[in-house]
């Protein structure tokens, strides 16, 4: 989403063998690559972070020297920190720019603690350009949120994560209003991936998790608000990627200049702004560095799952749960979607066939790494070690 990119072509497919970013590693988001902050802040934007980063949490890689002014939240997951089922990590750190803040805090009064970032932010900073990311942590587990929204929810503390997620984005829009930014700002509102399938959640209709590429684990909600700019209640039904906000937003804001690097997103500001036709003609679907399926249009092709080829085409546009398998019933939309295939194996590589890609670039490393915090007997934390089980 930062960089426009599927995550490969940065070098992040994988971290060090590694699904996702961990404590004290030595990679993250390459000082060369552009972000969207960097866009605008460049273009006379404030540009503010508040929550989760995970691009890296050494110092070159932390979100000051990725084009954002302010940071003010966790350099990665809330599970990362010293928990019942990891009482050998570093403490959790939470961050106001490049200091660590607090250790160990409790997670239930995050978000509210967030929220109040973003007001102050706001305030700040309505007379000029700002760019705001709120980077929640719900409803990542361990699932934390205040006892107002525990008590109330009917659904345990998924349902009590996802309302102080509603809470949380009334509070933003209240703000824009009270301010007479409604009509100047746009809003959106999105989620990373499918979820778990369970602790609360649900996928249905839709097959898979977070971590596959079924539809389950990669459709997200996505919402743009922008009262005057957006036809109110309308849908777009095209296919579009988080890799697509940062082209959307450079021309919704009039930045013309070319990006130093190739990118993967598209303008989707037509889209939304004149219900068009989505531009995104294809999507590819990556675990880690394995290329396993390709959307185009309504056709979705599966050509590996858990490192294996399979054979797998589904019309998602007519079966969106992906159960009725149409390889040999379509050979003329097989080789169509294959050849597509093929041109994305040699630009970004795919680890199932061994094809190394032609234009990947490298991620950041340093030497001699060390994580943000360390384990102090005596150290008043707040919560000194988080008592859910729950991880992922």
């Amino acid at each position: 989403m930062l960089t426009g990119c599927y995550p490969p072509r940065i070098g992040f497919g994988t971290f060090d063998g590694e699904w996702v970013l961990f404590p004290g590693q030595g990679v993250g988001l390459n000082p060369d690559e552009v972000t969207m902050a960097d866009v605008l802040r460049a273009a006379g934007y404030r540009t503010k972070i508040i929550g989760k980063w995970h691009c890296g949490d050494q110092e070159e890689f932390l979100p000051l020297n990725h084009g954002f002014d302010e940071y003010y939240g966790l350099p990665y997951s809330n599970d990362m920190g010293r928990q019942v089922t990891r009482e050998n990590n570093p403490p959790l750190p939470l961050m106001d720019g490049k200091e660590v803040i607090e250790e160990q805090p409790d997670q239930r009064s995050l978000t509210e603690r967030y929220v109040e970032q973003a007001v102050k932010f706001i305030r700040a900073n309505g007379e000029e350009p700002f760019f705001l990311y709120f980077a929640h942590m719900h409803v990542h587990l361990p699932l934390y949120t205040s006892e107002e929204f525990v008590k109330q929810s009917g659904n345990g503390d998924y349902g009590a994560c996802v309302a102080c997620i509603d809470w949380a984005a009334n509070c933003v829009l209240e703000e824009l209003r009270r301010r007479n930014l409604e009509k100047d700002t746009l809003f959106l509102f999105t989620s990373d991936n499918g979820g778990r399938g369970d602790h609360g959640g649900s996928n249905r209709p839709l097959k898979g998790k977070k971590g596959t590429t079924w539809e389950g684990g990669q459709r997200v909600p996505c919402i743009a608000y922008w009262p005057g700019h957006i036809p109110a209640h309308s849908i777009c039904g095209g296919v579009a990627s988080n890799i697509d906000f940062m082209p959307t937003i450079m021309s919704l804001c009039g930045i013309r200049q070319p990006l130093p690097n190739p990118i993967d997103g598209v303008d989707l500001s037509g889209a939304l702004l004149r219900r068009e036709e989505s531009p995104r003609k294809e999507f590819f679907y990556y675990i880690k560095e394995n290329l396993e399926a390709v959307r185009a249009g309504g056709w979705k092709l599966h050509v590996a799952k858990d490192g294996q080829p399979v054979q797998l085409l589904y019309h998602l546009s007519e079966d969106e749960g992906e159960e009725n398998n149409l390889y040999g019933e379509y050979p003329e939309i097989v080789e169509r979607l294959s050849e597509r295939i093929k041109k994305c194996r040699e630009d970004l590589g795919d680890a199932v066939t061994g094809t190394k890609g032609e234009n990947v670039r490298p991620i950041g490393r340093v030497e001699n790494p060390r994580p943000l915090t360390e384990y102090c007997e005596g150290h008043p934390y707040m919560v000194a070690m988080y008592d859910r089980d729950e991880i992922g």
